[in-house]
Formats: structure tokens, C-alpha cells, sequence
């Protein structure tokens, strides 16, 4: 059982804190859970959301902004990583964490309130599970081998790794307009539900023990991820979409608000995955959560 205090996660991340603090679980609750999504639940979510996603949707200036302001942040942090030499791990999980904004469980609520569309987080969410999640997945699967793979292991690891290929199994079926049986899709779906609430969970249950954020030994790597994306991604889609793109009005108001969302939760989940960085995705993923609601608050106010 463990013990200590860590703030005050709520909901289902604080149900998963009262079941580290009480045990209830175990010593090994938190890996299950992982394990869990990782290897199941998230795969059969990926493939059930994007199976029927509007694949026209990623073919936009929106997306295009998304795409530059992401891979903008994310190379800062990369070439910070490799100055200080965090190392490979580390490095990719603080890149992502400082570029994956929250479209699912934050971001379609708030594109719901804010922006008054569902649909506006869409390109986000496809853009980050067909390409950024396998790339930064494929790179984590090499670097957390100490053995000399040959070139076919190398080329094939993508296909390989559960969460991407959920991710472009429901690509290929909603490419091909393939229609997946009911007696095959409700499973899934079911099955599926089951990935945020044990990556949140899982997170919660980390938080009990843990030291205040930003402190430890990961606090530049912590600090330099949050600022990045609570402040340098929404900075760079802006100037990007209004200078570059020449977006106005409710469009600028869109891609501002989808990368000023935090960073999303399943990045714990690849961080305990491949045991490497946990404590910077921890701390990076609730220090920008609670920085959101300030972010998002200015960000409306100037541009709505």
C-alpha cells in the first residue's frame, strides 16, 4: 500500500489515487491496468473510433496547422533532449507530451462548449493515432532493445506494436468502406470503453506517494514539456494559422483551442509501457491539465 499525498486528482484519477492508497489492487494494480489498455482496450478503441471516422477530414488547412505547430514543439524538445542527453526514451516521451494535445477525453467536450462542433477535434485525433503515435511508438520500440535487430524487425515494428495496429486497422476499414459485422463491432466497442477508464486509473494510482510536480529530478524536462505545450504549441498553431494559412474568425479560434488542449492521458500509459520517463509524463500530464482551463480562458478571449 502506498503512501504520501499528491495533490488532489478527481474522478476516475481520483478513484484510481483511493485504490493506490488502499490497495486494493495490489502491488502490481497499476502495470495490469496499463497492460490492459495498452495491449487491448486502446487498440479496440482506436480501431472502433477510426473504422468509422470521415477519413476527408484530415485533408484540410486545419489539419495542416495542427500537423506544423506539432511537429514545431516537438522537434524543440527533441533537440533540447538530445543538448542535455536524456536520452531516447525519455526524450520521445517528453516530445510528446509537450505536442499530444487531449482530443479525446478534453477535447471533444470542449469542442462541444467552446466551438460548438464535435467534429472540429477530429482531424487532431485522426492526424495523432495515424501518424504520430506510431512513429514515436516504432521509435520507443527500438530504443528499449539492447539487441541487434535485422533490418525486417526494424521495417516491421509498426505493424507489430497493439496500438498501432488498432490504429490503422480502422484506417484500412474506413478507406475501404468495409461495413465490420455487428457480432464483431459490439465486442470491440465494449472492450474498447474500457481504455480511459484504466488509463485513468493507472494514473491516478501513480499519483499516490509521488512528490509535488516539477520538483524532482525530472523538473527541467517536466517544466520545459508543459511550457511547450501549455504556452509554445498554442503560440506556434496561431502564428501559423494566421500568418502562414491566413485563418480568421472561427477557424483561428479552432486550431488555437485544439493545441492549447493539455496532454492527453494514454501518454502515462506508453510511458509505463516501455518504462521510461513516467515520472516527466506524470507531471507533464497534470501540470498542463491544470494549466487548461487558464490557457483556454485567454485563448477565447482573444480570439472568440
Amino acid at each position: 500500500m502506498c503512501q504520501g499525498r499528491a495533490g488532489r486528482p478527481r474522478g476516475a484519477g481520483g478513484v484510481g489515487y483511493l485504490i493506490g492508497r488502499r490497495g486494493y489492487l495490489g502491488d502490481n494494480g497499476r502495470e495490469v491496468l496499463t497492460k490492459l489498455a495498452f495491449h487491448v482496450a486502446t487498440p479496440a478503441l482506436l480501431f472502433t473510433t477510426l473504422a468509422r471516422a470521415d477519413l476527408s477530414v484530415i485533408l484540410s488547412d486545419r489539419l495542416l496547422v495542427t500537423a506544423v505547430s506539432t511537429f514545431a514543439v516537438a522537434g524543440v524538445f527533441v533537440a533540447v533532449g538530445a543538448a542535455r542527453r536524456w536520452g531516447v526514451g525519455r526524450t520521445t516521451i517528453g516530445a510528446l507530451c509537450s505536442s499530444y494535445v487531449n482530443a479525446g477525453n478534453l477535447g471533444i467536450p470542449i469542442a462541444v462548449y467552446v466551438l460548438g462542433d464535435a467534429s472540429l477535434v477530429a482531424p487532431v485525433l485522426l492526424f495523432q493515432q495515424i501518424v504520430m503515435t506510431p512513429v514515436a511508438l516504432t521509435v520507443l520500440d527500438l530504443a528499449g532493445t539492447g539487441e541487434k535487430q535485422s533490418v525486417w524487425r526494424r521495417v516491421t515494428v509498426p505493424v507489430r506494436n497493439p496500438i498501432a495496429i488498432g490504429s490503422l486497422s480502422g484506417v484500412a476499414v474506413s478507406a475501404t468502406g468495409l461495413s465490420v459485422p455487428g457480432p464483431v463491432m459490439d465486442p470491440l466497442t465494449l472492450i474498447g470503453n474500457m481504455s480511459v477508464p484504466a488509463v485513468l486509473l493507472a494514473f491516478g494510482i501513480s499519483l499516490c506517494g509521488s512528490t509535488m510536480p516539477g520538483r524532482g529530478a525530472d523538473r527541467a524536462p517536466v517544466l520545459l514539456s508543459v511550457a511547450l505545450k501549455s504556452v509554445g504549441q498554442p503560440l506556434a498553431a496561431w502564428a501559423l494559422a494566421a500568418g502562414v494559412f491566413g485563418l480568421r474568425g472561427e477557424p483561428l479560434l479552432d486550431v488555437v483551442v485544439t493545441s492549447a488542449l493539455p496532454a492527453a492521458q494514454n501518454l502515462f500509459t506508453y510511458a509505463s509501457r516501455y518504462r521510461t520517463g513516467e515520472v516527466l509524463a506524470r507531471e507533464s500530464i497534470l501540470l498542463s491539465t491544470m494549466l487548461a482551463v487558464p490557457v483556454l480562458v485567454v485563448v477565447a478571449a482573444l480570439l472568440g
